[in-house]
C-alpha cells in the first residue's frame, strides 16, 4: 500500500475496510480504490481514428480493467488516461483496432509505457488505430470479445465515441455475465473466472466532431472541426468578396446541424440550413430576397452554410447543389459551391479540444476507480465549465429522441432536446441573420454607446457586432465610441447602423479602436459628451481596466447624474484576469496561438535532441495562459505568479529534465508567464537551466510577445463574444425600461452596474461593487481562480508526483438536470 500513499503525494491518507483513498486536505474528496486481485484499465478505441489501453495493478493488487474507443483529437484523452493510469501505480496496454482489437486479441493488446503517449497531443486522430467491427455486433464475436478480456482480467472498459459505440458498450456491459456463464460452459474459462470477473463496469467520453450527442455542451473533436470550417469560410471570403460571388458551403454533422450553425453564426452567414430547424413553406423567396436586399447594400458576397442533413418542413433533402442551382436561377449571381468534407476531420487538434480530452481522461479514470457493482455506466460530459459524469443510457435514449422528434416533425422539441447550447445558438442566430424593416421595428428612443476599452482581444469586433444589431432590433439608436473613454472625452462617438459592423466577426483586433487609459481623469468630459448624446447605456468591452473603468464611473455617480444609466462589462483580454468570470473574450484565440508555436518549438527540439525550451507567455500577473497553454502543449513545467516558487523548484525542475533526457524523450519544454517572479526572470531561468544541465541538454529561449495578441478569432471566441454581447444587451433594453421615468432614465443602485461573467455553468450578471471584494487590485487578479485546480493535472501529465483536486469529482447527474430549461437562468 505504500505504493498508493506514493502516488497521491503526502495529503493523501490510506483508509482501512474495503481499501478507501481519504483526502486529509479538506480541498479534496476521498473517493475510494478497490485493493485485492484480478482488476485492469484497458483502453480501447473504435471509431474513425480511435485506441484503447488496460491498466493493471501491481501483483497481488486488484485494480479496475477499463476499454476506451476514440475518433479526431482522441490522443489527448489517450494520453490523459495512460499517464493517469501508470501515475497509479498500474500497467497500460493499447488496444489496437479498437472493437476489432479486442475481437481478435493477440498482437492487438500491448503494454505500453509513459513514453509511448509523448508527442500526440499535436497529432490528429489516434495514433492506436480504429476499425469497424462486424463481428462485435453479433453475440458470437463479444463472446470472443469477453474471452480475451477475462483472459488479461479486464472488468472494465472507457469507451470514446458517439451514440453507436456507447450504445454498444453498454449492450457488452448487460449481456456480460451471460457471456461469461456460457464461455463457462464452453469450458474456456472455469466457475472461480466467472466469479473473480463477474461485473463489468463502463464509462463513456463522447468523440464526434458532429457534437449531435445529448447531455454534454461539447463533444471532443467538435471545436477543431469548427476551427477547420472557419478556416475555410475565412479563406473563400477574400475570393467572394473580389469577384461578387455567393458561396455555398456544405459541412458535415449528419443529422446535427451544430457545426453548420455555429460555423454560421461565427462567420455571420446570409443563410443556414439545419434539420434540427427546417425553414417555413416558401422559404425560397425568403432567402433570395435577402439575398438580393444584401446585394443592394453594397455587401459584394453572400455566404451560405448547407448541413449534410438539411431537410425542408416535408422532410425532404435540401442540398447544397439545389440551393446554387435556385440562386443562379432567381438572382443571376455568380454562385459557387464547396463541399468541405473530411478535412473538417483532419488537421492539428484545436487547445480547447486538447485540454477537454485530458479532463475528460483523467474523470473517466477517476470515475473507474470509485466504480462499484451497482454503479451505472456513465459518461463524462462537459455542462458549462465543469465536468460530469451522466448515466450513459439516458443520454443515449435522449440522443435517439431528437432523431425520432425530426422523424415525426416535432421541430421544436428537437430543438429543445439538442440542449441549452444548440438552442441559444440558434436564438442567437436568428437574431442577428436579418434586420427587420424599419417600420416593423419598435421605437424605444434610447440611445445606447459602445466602447473598447483596454488591450486589443481577438473577439471583440463580434462583441461589437452582436451589440449593434441586437440594439437596433430592441429599437435603440445605437453609438459607438472610437478609442475607448480618452476618445469618448474627446467626441470621437458616432452613430453606428446595422451594415456598418456587416463582416466584424472574422476581424482580430479592435476596429472601433481601444486604449488603456481610466475615466477618472476624463470624468467631467465624458459627463459632458453623455449628455450631448443623450446616450441612455454604455456597454464597455474590455479586460481589467473595462472593469476597473466601470468602477469608477459607478463610485463618481453621486457627483455625475450622467452616470446613472444601466452599464454592463463584457469580459474581453487575452489575459483572462477579470473577476466574476472563468473565461473572457480573446483567452482561447491567444491560447491557440502559444500551443501552436510550441508544437513548432517542440518539433524543432525533436530534432537536435536534448534541447530545453522556455517559453514566455503575457497574461500580466495572471498565469491562465502559462498554465493552460502548457496543459495543451504538454510541457514539462509553467511557472506562475499565483504558485509561487523558489530555487529549489527550479533546480527539482531541472534535475526532472536531467532524468527525462535519459529516456527516448529527449527534449524539454517550460513555460513562463511574463510577471511570476520579479527575479526569476526569463533570463535568469534560462541562465540556470544552462549551467545546470551542461552536458545533458541545451537551451533555448522564446518571449512570444504581442503574436499573443493578434490572429483571426477562434470559433470559440466569435461565439462566446457574439452569445454573452447579444445577452448583454438583452439586459440593458430591461434595466432601460425598468429605470425610465418622467421622461428620463435613471439607475442608480449598485445592480445597474454589472459584468457579465460565465460561472461554472451559468451566464451571470454580477454588480461591479460586489466584484471588489474578490479582486487583487494590486495585481490585476481575481482572487479566485477556478483554473488552479487544473495545475495539478499539468504536473502529473508532465511525471511529476502531487496531489490532484477532485472536489468537483464523483458525483452522478441526470440529464434532466442539463435540460434547455437552464438557458432560463443564464446557462450559456
Amino acid at each position: 500500500m505504500s505504493s498508493l500513499r506514493e502516488m497521491v503525494g503526502s495529503e493523501w491518507l490510506v483508509g482501512t475496510g474495503g481499501g478507501c483513498l481519504a483526502a486529509a486536505s479538506p480541498r479534496l474528496i476521498r473517493f475510494s480504490l478497490r485493493v485485492g486481485t484480478g482488476s485492469a484499465f484497458l483502453f480501447l478505441p473504435v471509431f474513425k481514428n480511435s485506441g484503447g489501453a488496460w491498466l493493471s495493478g501491481p501483483a497481488g493488487a486488484r485494480w479496475k480493467r477499463v476499454s476506451l474507443k476514440c475518433l479526431k483529437c482522441m490522443n489527448a484523452a489517450v494520453r490523459a488516461v495512460v499517464r493517469m493510469g501508470i501515475y497509479v501505480k498500474a500497467k497500460v496496454y493499447f488496444v489496437y483496432e479498437g472493437y476489432q482489437g479486442m475481437v481478435d486479441g493477440g498482437d492487438n493488446i500491448v503494454e505500453v509505457s509513459w513514453e509511448s503517449v509523448s508527442s500526440i497531443l499535436q497529432v490528429g486522430g489516434t495514433v492506436i488505430g480504429s476499425a469497424r467491427c462486424k463481428s462485435f455486433r453479433t453475440r458470437e464475436g463479444r463472446l470472443q470479445a469477453a474471452y480475451n478480456l477475462v483472459r488479461r482480467g479486464i472488468t472494465n472498459l472507457c469507451v470514446i465515441g458517439g451514440d453507436g459505440s456507447l450504445t454498444g458498450a453498454n449492450l457488452f456491459r448487460e449481456e456480460w455475465s451471460g457471456l461469461l456463464e456460457e464461455l463457462a460452459q464452453k469450458g474456456k474459462i472455469d466457475e472461480e473466472a466467472v466469479k473473480k470477473y463477474a461485473y463489468l463496469n463502463i464509462v463513456g467520453m463522447v468523440g464526434s466532431i458532429d457534437n449531435d450527442f445529448c447531455g454534454t455542451d461539447m463533444t471532443i473533436g467538435t471545436d477543431s472541426a469548427l476551427h477547420r470550417i472557419i478556416e475555410v469560410v475565412d479563406a473563400i471570403m477574400t475570393t467572394a468578396q473580389s469577384h461578387q460571388r455567393t458561396f455555398v458551403l456544405e459541412v458535415m454533422g449528419r443529422h446535427c446541424g451544430y457545426l453548420a450553425l455555429v460555423s454560421a453564426l461565427a462567420c455571420g452567414a446570409d443563410w443556414v440550413f439545419i434539420p434540427e430547424y427546417p425553414p417555413e413553406e416558401g422559404w425560397e423567396d425568403s432567402m433570395c430576397v435577402k439575398l438580393s436586399e444584401n446585394r443592394a447594400r453594397k455587401k459584394r458576397l453572400n455566404i451560405i452554410i448547407v448541413a449534410e442533413g438539411a431537410i425542408d418542413c416535408h422532410n425532404k433533402p435540401i442540398t447544397s447543389e439545389k440551393v446554387k442551382d435556385l440562386v443562379v436561377q432567381r438572382l443571376g449571381f455568380d454562385t459557387r459551391v464547396t463541399i468541405l468534407g473530411h478535412v473538417q476531420r483532419g488537421g492539428t487538434p484545436s487547445a480547447f479540444d486538447r485540454i477537454l480530452a485530458s479532463r475528460m481522461g483523467v474523470e473517466a479514470v477517476l470515475a473507474l476507480l470509485e466504480a462499484t457493482p451497482d454503479t451505472p455506466a456513465c459518461v463524462v460530459s462537459l455542462s458549462g465549465n465543469q465536468a460530469v459524469r451522466l448515466p450513459l443510457m439516458e443520454c443515449v435514449q435522449m440522443t435517439q429522441e431528437v432523431q425520432k422528434a425530426m422523424d415525426e416533425g416535432r421541430f421544436v422539441e428537437a430543438v429543445r432536446l439538442r440542449g441549452r447550447s444548440f438552442e441559444n445558438n440558434l436564438n442567437t442566430y436568428k437574431l442577428l441573420s436579418q434586420k427587420k424593416p424599419d417600420a416593423e421595428l419598435p421605437k424605444s428612443n434610447f440611445n445606447v454607446a459602445v466602447l473598447n476599452v483596454g488591450a486589443p482581444a481577438a473577439g471583440m469586433n463580434a462583441a461589437v457586432r452582436a451589440a449593434v444589431r441586437v440594439g437596433i432590433t430592441e429599437g435603440h439608436k445605437m453609438f459607438a465610441v472610437i478609442d475607448g473613454f480618452e476618445g469618448f472625452a474627446r467626441g470621437k462617438i458616432k452613430e453606428i447602423s446595422w451594415g456598418d459592423v456587416g463582416g466584424w466577426t472574422g476581424q482580430g483586433g479592435s476596429i472601433l479602436g481601444t486604449k488603456r487609459t481610466l475615466p477618472a481623469k476624463y470624468l467631467e468630459k465624458i459627463a459632458d459628451q453623455m449628455r450631448t448624446n443623450n446616450i441612455n447605456a454604455l456597454m464597455v468591452i474590455g479586460g481589467f481596466e473595462a472593469y476597473e473603468s466601470c468602477l469608477q464611473l459607478h463610485d463618481a455617480r453621486s457627483r455625475f447624474e450622467e452616470f446613472c444609466v444601466p452599464i454592463c462589462v463584457l469580459p474581453a483580454t487575452i489575459s483572462n484576469n477579470v473577476p466574476g468570470t472563468d473565461f473572457s473574450i480573446g483567452a482561447d484565440t491567444a491560447l491557440n496561438a502559444i500551443v501552436e508555436t510550441c508544437d513548432r518549438i517542440k518539433q524543432s527540439a525533436s530534432g537536435t535532441k536534448r534541447r530545453v525550451f522556455i517559453i514566455e507567455t503575457m497574461g500580466g500577473y495572471c498565469g491562465y495562459l502559462a498554465n493552460m497553454g502548457a496543459l495543451a502543449a504538454g510541457a514539462d513545467a509553467a511557472y506562475i505568479f499565483e504558485e509561487q516558487f523558489d530555487i529549489r523548484e527550479l533546480q527539482a525542475n531541472v534535475e526532472h529534465l536531467t532524468e527525462k533526457m535519459k529516456t527516448s524523450i529527449q527534449r524539454g519544454l517550460v513555460l513562463r508567464n511574463e510577471n511570476c517572479n520579479e527575479n526569476y526572470t526569463t533570463d535568469f531561468i534560462y541562465q540556470l537551466y544552462s549551467e545546470e544541465g551542461k552536458g545533458v541538454f541545451d537551451c533555448r529561449k522564446n518571449v512570444l510577445g504581442h503574436m499573443q495578441q493578434g490572429g483571426a478569432p477562434s470559433p470559440f471566441d466569435r461565439n462566446f463574444g457574439t452569445k454573452i454581447s447579444a445577452k448583454a444587451m438583452q439586459w440593458i433594453s430591461k434595466k432601460l425600461k425598468e429605470t425610465y421615468r418622467k421622461g428620463k432614465v435613471f439607475a442608480n443602485t449598485d445592480d445597474s452596474v454589472c459584468l457579465l461573467g460565465m460561472r461554472r455553468r451559468n451566464l451571470v450578471f454580477q454588480p461591479v461593487a460586489e466584484l471588489k471584494n474578490e479582486t487583487d487590485f494590486v495585481h490585476r487578479i481575481p482572487m479566485e481562480q477556478w483554473w488552479l485546480k487544473l495545475r495539478p493535472l499539468m504536473k502529473i501529465l508532465a511525471k511529476y508526483k502531487t496531489s490532484y483536486d477532485v472536489s468537483d469529482s464523483g458525483q452522478l447527474e441526470h440529464v434532466a438536470m442539463h435540460s434547455p430549461k437552464e438557458a432560463e437562468t443564464g446557462a450559456i
